[in-house]
């Protein structure tokens, strides 16, 4: 399996608002293969190298950087650290503090310091996660697969699970007719998988508790309409994988599953096209950097999609978002960014993409609550 540490929207916020004389932003991609990890050490060493130079060019205080140096090697000289990674490493430090999350996509290699973060990266894993949980559900078992983005997918142990549907009803088969005689036929035997149906959402949903990869559904009629109409568990996904868990073997459940996901990533991204089409039309949605900053300072922009790879150096006025671009520097930071952050804190949405999923393959797009006067 991967090892990620993918960051929450409280923990976003919080490093949104983090201000520091040095703080520092690394995102590497990296191999999931520990006997390939040297190669990802260099580049943060490299980096730190990099940062350290830059900081001492532009007059910082040598001990601030150096204990800033300190933080990234100890880091890089760590072997445990480096033998458990995924796709992408985010790396934010300080001279006084630094924090690390292993994220499921493959990120472009960047390397910021200001006195913010840089976090657009870091929106991608909170867009679209890369993995998914699949309950294999039959009226013989119920088992709940773990799929990651690109490894082989394994079952995992979820307490109070029921054997099937005789143990969650407690009977020697759904097909016989009640001691009361009340429930029998098909009427009856629906309602013994209901029964059945509610121990096992009871089970994986207790599982999936602070847990938020989405949940696809393998099973087929009626019990998949049954389970639905039952379940409670919400990352539950609108599709199923019509197919039989008795049939199918763990690899095909994986691959439907991750052509699931396909399909509801690319139906999210449709949606905001569409939705930002019409806003458009009302003088609310824009591509605009500058206008996206003053929107997103007076708490109007709705929902931002930003492109993860690109920096656009600059600044914006603290009071009225007024964008100023310029050169990189230690005084500067990502302009996009920092949109996105004042979204985040104003309570927007933020979606992390590629450039070619972007309207107009701009560098952001935003939704506006409301028309800018």
């Amino acid at each position: 399996m991967l090892y990620l540490d993918i960051p929450t929207v409280a923990e976003l916020r919080e490093l949104v608002g983090e201000r520091a004389d040095l703080c520092v932003s690394i995102y590497l991609p990296t191999t999931p293969l520990s006997r390939e990890a040297r190669a990802d050490r260099i580049a943060l060493q490299n980096a730190t190298r990099e940062v350290a130079a830059g900081a001492l060019a532009e007059g910082a205080d040598k001990r601030r950087v150096a204990a800033l140096e300190e933080l990234l090697l100890d880091l890089v000289e760590d072997e445990e650290f480096w033998r458990f990674q995924a796709h992408g490493l985010a790396v934010l430090a300080t001279p006084d503090r630094l924090r690390t999350w292993r994220l499921p996509n493959r990120l472009a290699r960047i390397v910021e310091r200001s006195d913010r973060f840089h976090l657009k990266p870091m929106f991608r894993a909170t867009t679209f996660p890369y993995e998914a949980f699949v309950l294999a559900l039959s009226a013989n078992g119920a088992r709940l697969l773990e799929v990651p983005r690109d490894l082989p997918p394994v079952e995992v142990s979820v307490d109070g699970m029921p054997k099937d549907a005789q143990e969650a009803t407690r009977r020697k088969s759904i097909d016989r007719r009640s001691h009361s005689g009340r429930l029998h036929g098909e009427e009856g035997k629906k309602v013994l998988l209901e029964i059945y149906c509610r121990r096992v959402d009871a089970a994986v949903r207790a599982f999936m508790a602070g847990r938020e990869p989405p949940l696809v559904l393998a099973a087929t009629a009626p019990l998949d309409a049954i389970y639905r109409s039952v379940a409670s568990t919400p990352q539950l996904v609108a599709e199923t994988i019509p197919t039989s868990p008795e049939t199918a073997s763990v690899q095909e459940l994986a691959e439907a599953a991750r052509a699931v996901l396909d399909r509801l990533y690319a139906g999210q991204i449709r949606a905001f096209h569409a939705l930002f089409a019409t806003r458009a039309g009302q003088h609310r949605a824009t591509t605009d950097i500058a206008t996206a900053a003053r929107a997103a300072t007076m708490g109007a922009v709705d929902r931002l999609m930003v492109d993860i790879d690109e920096v656009v150096p600059g600044t914006v006025d603290e009071e009225t978002g007024a964008v100023t671009f310029t050169e990189p520097s230690g005084a500067s930071y990502g302009v996009v960014d920092e949109i996105a952050g004042r979204v985040l804190l104003t309570g927007g949405r933020v979606l992390g993409v590629r450039r070619d999923d972007l309207p107009e393959r701009a560098s952001l797009a935003a939704i506006l609550r409301y028309p800018l006067g």
